[in-house]
């Protein structure tokens, strides 16, 4: 009950957040069929009917993008998926970028994936689509947040020198490496460290190419793509995990914390590592678009998320 509360108060305040706002654009046809998508999509899955249940969540999170990504084309005129090579790179770079935390999850044996197909065919597309709407399910919700104009006031500036950063690509590399090194008693209570490890890494070297850099935001007085892409995270993790609970085919956690205290079927310790997964999701992004040459990559303080 705690978590559909927590799932209520998400949708109330982002249906809050659109009306609150003035819109430049209508809304485009395809965020209603978005919503039509999840709501049917959750009906036949509470009814068992499948092959819906068991692709649940790729179904609901693929209208969920429909519905954001209409909502932030009506508030800021532009949107991942009108600017559809930008939307696909994203998507691309989705699944591969999840794999990494799949690997890491071998040793450190997080989470394990219940009713799964048996056949390898629909079990695979299912993975592949499921990992496809992370980075766009992320992102989405954070550039929705930046469209409904919060955190758009100058913050005081915060400088973060060379050498600092320097510091903070070495300890992101260590707090990636380390779980891999630690004994395998010991490697399921470091999973935090990934989660964090990835922003220390990438984000100094966005800066070095001349790319997006939540570093240098922090330098210029910025900090709404910070703060939109942390609550982002948050929001998120309700989603993925209300979801998730009701699925045929789902993942539970099994990491040795406070397996007792669960919301849905993530222990309430977990629930931290969305927001700066969210982070990770968009320095990852920057650093990968970056290095292909996309001009998504580079600095447009006026953009919505200057993605």
């Amino acid at each position: 009950m705690l978590g559909i509360g927590l799932w209520a108060l998400a949708v109330g305040l982002m249906a809050a957040l659109y009306v609150w706002r003035p819109r430049v654009r209508r809304y485009p046809h395809y965020g209603y069929l978005g919503l039509a998508v999840i709501v049917i999509a959750e009906v036949w899955t509470l009814r068992g009917r499948e092959p819906v249940a068991t692709f649940f969540t790729p179904i609901a999170w693929t209208g969920y993008i429909a519905v954001l990504d209409a909502a932030v084309y009506a508030l800021a005129g532009s949107s991942l998926l009108h600017r559809g090579r930008e939307f696909l790179a994203v998507a691309a770079f989705s699944a591969p970028f999840w794999l990494l935390f799949e690997a890491y999850n071998l040793r450190l044996e997080n989470w394990t994936y219940v009713g799964l197909p048996v056949r390898p065919a629909p079990r695979y597309f299912g993975y592949a689509w499921a990992f496809s709407t992370i980075w766009p399910a992320m992102l989405e919700t954070a550039m929705f947040l930046q469209a409904a104009g919060l955190w758009q006031k100058e913050y005081r500036r915060v400088k973060v020198s060379v050498p600092t950063r320097r510091i903070l690509v070495g300890l992101g590399a260590a707090m990636l490496l380390l779980p891999l090194l630690a004994p395998r008693w010991a490697a399921g209570y470091l999973f935090g460290l990934v989660w964090l490890g990835f922003f220390f890494l990438l984000d100094p070297v966005n800066s070095r190419l001349q790319a997006a850099s939540l570093l240098d935001d922090l330098e210029q007085g910025r900090r709404g793509r910070l703060y939109s892409l942390l609550w982002a995270g948050a929001i998120a993790g309700i989603f993925w995990e209300f979801w998730n609970y009701w699925a045929s085919s789902k993942w539970i956690y099994i990491f040795p914390i406070l397996q007792s205290a669960k919301i849905f079927e993530m222990p309430v310790p977990g629930y931290l590592g969305f927001p700066p997964f969210a982070v990770e999701c968009f320095c990852a992004y920057v650093f990968l678009a970056a290095l292909a040459g996309r001009l998504g990559a580079t600095r447009k303080p006026n953009h919505v998320l200057a993605l």
